[in-house]
């Protein structure tokens, strides 16, 4: 039960510092802010069987979009944080490493890169998208920040 609680402590400290550090830096015009009210749209459509779309334009907008998004942002960066300290646990045992944290956190970078981009029809690495080489940083940015708030949380724990 431990692990499990490390796990969700850690998933919420690494969203937690993905959104505000995405928050201040995307404010530069550097990186894409997380739209959350995109990853409620993909969220409603993930209920109703809808698992691909061949433009960003084709998920319907809905009532308490930004509410399914913030819920389901959580719920994602939670589901990633508690297999890495039960893996850790099984493979390694002890405590889990904040550093093997913080690597983990950036190599989850995949899971935008080729699962929610192709997704959204944006492609592989987003290529498709308008935003061009922000659309192929941001989720690289995003993913390092979630790994820095990962690593604090397991080394908290």
């Amino acid at each position: 039960m431990d692990l499990v609680v490390t796990g969700v402590v850690a998933g919420v400290f690494g969203t937690l510092a993905m959104d505000l550090l995405n928050n201040l830096v995307a404010r530069t015009g550097m990186l894409l802010k997380i739209d959350v009210g995109m990853i409620g749209r993909m969220a409603v459509g993930w209920a109703h069987g809808r698992f691909r779309y061949g433009h960003p334009g084709e998920m319907e907008q809905g009532a308490h979009e930004m509410l399914y998004g913030y819920v389901t942002h959580y719920i994602i960066g939670v589901g990633l944080a508690v297999p890495y300290v039960l893996g850790w646990d099984l493979l390694v045992g002890g405590p889990a490493s904040p550093e093997w944290a913080f690597v983990y956190g950036v190599a989850t970078t995949a899971a935008s890169y080729f699962f929610v981009y192709p997704s959204m029809g944006l492609g592989v690495f987003g290529r498709r998208s308008p935003e061009g080489n922000r659309a192929v940083l941001s989720p690289l940015a995003n993913h390092l920040f979630y790994g820095v708030g990962l690593a604090i949380g397991v080394a908290l724990m």
